[in-house]
């Protein structure tokens, strides 16, 4: 049984890489080998529930940069320059439509979102450059591809429709968290005994990300979400990651009874060892 403790899960800091891919480049898989892989993570969900899900439980995600060049001009002269902020606006509005129109939804989700601009100095200049950057998630390495291709064409064709131009850089991050499904199926009676059958959750896709997938990406691999949110208080179920996120400690022996219990199950069924 190998116990693993990982640093930098939620992303290195820049200049520094760390996390599951680089545990396995320094041969945290080797000598010996697992055989399968199980992992948790904590959800906002009441505490005595177990979420799992076979297959892509949790979406692969991407880190995307636009840079939206123009020319500077004054405020009350715009006709002498190009706007890069007016430019990136239609190119935010415009990546809308890949998911609502050109994904098929009934195959995989997915999700495209700006969550930062940044341009200009003062209100009375138009400025010579926008920078955006935004989070792709998806459940298939098919869509995957297919958005990042048209977030290319759109960024580039509306820049262009403006006299500007956008330069698109997408780093490829984690991906898909994958549950395997025979896993999966051998050990959903070893949940149900830990949190019943009420508190076994079956999960629809999940738009997060996890670099467990690394793990799960060289042998089969189970990943599960624990459950912390008091059930008293479903108010303090605050998504994680945000300020408000709320813990619940009584969580804590429910998820190490889980973990223990896939772990004996796993190993009750091997075969014996000379």
């Amino acid at each position: 049984v190998k116990f693993i403790f990982q640093p930098a899960e939620e992303g290195a800091p820049a200049g520094e890489r760390g996390g599951a891919a680089l545990m396995l480049e320094e041969q945290a898989f080797s000598d010996p080998v697992p055989e399968a892989v199980f992992g948790l993570h904590v959800f906002p969900a009441p505490v005595g529930s177990i979420l799992y899900r076979k297959g892509g439980f949790l979406a692969s995600a991407d880190n995307l940069r636009i840079v939206v060049r123009g020319k500077q001009t004054h405020g009350a002269m715009p006709w002498g320059g190009t706007d890069p902020i007016v430019t990136s606006s239609l190119i935010v509005t415009g990546l809308q439509t890949i998911v609502s129109r050109q994904v098929d939804l009934t195959d995989s989700p997915a999700i495209v979102t700006i969550g930062s601009i940044q341009g200009g100095v003062r209100g009375n200049i138009i400025p010579d450059s926008v920078v955006m950057v935004g989070t792709i998630r998806s459940h298939s390495a098919a869509v995957q591809t297919l958005v990042h291709e048209r977030i290319r064409r759109t960024a580039e064709s509306i820049a262009a429709s403006q006299g500007a131009e956008a330069e698109v850089t997408i780093d490829i991050g984690y991906p898909v968290t994958a549950n395997d499904a025979a896993l999966t199926d051998r050990m959903t009676e070893t949940l149900r005994g830990v949190v019943g059958t009420e508190g076994l959750v079956e999960s629809p896709p999940i738009m997060g990300a996890e670099d467990f997938s690394y793990f799960a990406n060289e042998v089969p691999g189970l990943f599960i979400g624990l459950g912390v949110t008091p059930p008293e208080n479903p108010e303090m179920g605050a998504p994680n990651h945000s300020p408000l996120f709320y813990a619940d400690e009584r969580a804590l022996p429910i998820g190490m009874r889980a973990l223990a219990g896939l772990a004996l199950e796993y190993l009750s069924a091997r075969p014996a060892m000379d």
